[in-house]
């Protein structure tokens, strides 16, 4: 398949899933080991990884080929800013493990579109030219989807296998975590998981809540997207604890 992307044709990258599920958890890096692997280990997760498994033999195209890609640097003392995604994008290509980010060369999701958006408005930053938010990941901003699977144009289609025990307890690591946090929670999806990090948190960290950026509901009430400044006031918060900040320009 060819994406019309940056002006150019150019291929997709394949991004399906290959290899075993449990195989791709030798990505996490070490930071993250101690909360991957006690839920690997459990009932629950041996029943995820045998259920994508399963999925994939049966001939599912499932996204994407790095599932655990959030979690390969790190851990939680270093994350600076979390933000929470529900599920990987499910076109060929588009999913890269990251939530909300595609690689470069992929057509920009129009929830993508509009966080651009809002950078520019909020801070002056050019709309990039490209769709990958990797580039903040070395300055301690999760990219984490909540469900890190899906089947092609099934969104939500893993939602129920069990991933949900996983991103608990990752989100509830970080928000023990003694270092300052922002967690952005856009959508009711995101918001949900606000009471897991209040009780492990012990209000420590910032919660910055609004709808998701997806064009049905960017500009909606009860607290639209748009406008939300969420990223210049995160860096702000983050400064005013001690910790570096976020420079949140791509190019």
């Amino acid at each position: 398949m060819v994406q019309q992307g940056l002006g150019l044709d150019e291929p997709s990258p394949d991004n399906r899933l290959r290899q075993p599920l449990r195989a791709a958890f030798a990505e996490v890096a070490p930071g993250w080991r101690g909360v991957t692997d006690a839920w690997l280990a459990t009932p629950a997760g041996e029943a995820l990884c045998d259920a994508v498994d399963a999925r994939v033999a049966a001939g599912a195209v499932v996204y994407p080929a790095r599932p655990l890609r959030a979690l390969a640097t790190g851990g939680p003392g270093a994350v600076q800013v979390v933000i929470l995604g529900q599920d990987p994008y499910h076109g060929p290509g588009e999913a890269e493990g990251l939530a909300f980010s595609v690689a470069p060369g992929v057509r920009i999701p129009p929830s993508l579109r509009n966080i651009h958006a809002e950078l520019q408005r909020e801070l002056g930053h050019a709309p990039p030219r490209h769709g990958s938010l990797a580039g903040w990941i070395g300055q301690g901003v999760l990219l984490l989807n909540t469900c890190l699977t899906v089947e092609a144009d099934r969104p939500a289609s893993h939602a129920k296998l069990g991933w949900q025990g996983l991103s608990d307890a990752v989100i509830g690591a970080l928000a023990a975590d003694a270092a300052p946090k922002v967690f952005l929670l856009w959508g009711a999806h995101a918001q949900s998981k606000q009471a897991l990090i209040d009780e492990r948190g012990s209000g420590r960290h910032a919660v910055l809540a609004s709808n998701h950026p997806s064009p049905l509901s960017a500009r909606r009430p009860p607290v639209p997207f748009m406008s939300s400044a969420p990223f210049g006031r995160a860096d702000a918060w983050l400064r005013a604890q001690g910790r570096p900040g976020v420079d949140w320009r791509l190019d």
